[in-house]
């Protein structure tokens, strides 16, 4: 059962950090079909959405990416990963995904599709029936994201940066309802950047130098939450 903002949450006690990164998996396609997982370390009913993540996260056709939401934080865990801005680009897929509020877990398959993420089976069916992408072709270099004018989008596009942490990471929870846990955690965010807006011709922009080992992923994307029309990473 989703875990909705009015559910009741258990808090219990202790701490502690997280477990070395495990072997990545191998680089996603140009193209992949976008599997976003919204999650929480503070949600009894995240876990096995974030299980099928992790194997989502090995398929090279899909771009699996975990955003820690953080409206979980005050009830007796903070999640590690949690970002206001991932909690807010949740909130503002909900209207066009006819929801009347942000859950978790939730899956937004390409912008324009929402499930809880629990049945793999059906995952990977829903992802196999996706359309190809009609928006650019895009070309990631050091320093720059390369859109052509390939599918000529007639209204104006978000681009959107995001940078994650290739594999799969485990993480102890100390507190809250999943106290005692180690959870699995695949292709975690940690950061959200909006790049510009792609208006339907070829466009270059210049990406922030990287830090650490993550990774870069480009999302040309409707704007206010809507269908993603593209996307690539390194």
């Amino acid at each position: 059962m989703k875990h909705t903002i009015a559910s009741g949450l258990t808090i219990a006690t202790a701490i502690l950090g997280l477990a070395p990164i495990i072997a990545a998996p191998a680089s996603a396609a140009q193209s992949p079909t976008v599997v976003e997982l919204f999650t929480s370390q503070g949600c009894s009913s995240c876990p096995p959405a974030n299980a099928n993540l992790v194997k989502l996260s090995t398929d090279p056709n899909v771009l699996a990416l975990s955003f820690s939401v953080t409206y979980w934080d005050y009830l007796g865990w903070k999640d590690i990963f949690g970002k206001p801005e991932f909690t807010e680009r949740q909130v503002t897929y909900e209207p066009a995904l006819n929801q009347s509020s942000p859950f978790t877990p939730q899956m937004v398959i390409n912008g324009h599709l929402s499930t809880v993420g629990y049945d793999l089976k059906d995952l990977r069916s829903t992802i196999a029936a996706e359309p190809e992408f009609t928006g650019p072709a895009i070309t990631l270099s050091k320093d720059m994201a390369a859109l052509d004018g390939t599918g000529g989008h007639a209204r104006a596009a978000d681009v959107w940066l995001v940078r994650y942490a290739p594999g799969t990471v485990e993480v102890p929870v100390a507190r809250g309802e999943n106290a005692g846990e180690t959870l699995p955690h695949a292709h975690v965010v940690h950061a959200l950047t909006h790049l510009g807006t792609w208006s339907g011709k070829p466009f270059n922009l210049p990406i922030p130098a990287s830090k650490g080992n993550l990774k870069r992923a480009i999302l040309v994307q409707e704007q206010n939450g809507g269908k993603i029309l593209a996307a690539a990473t390194d």
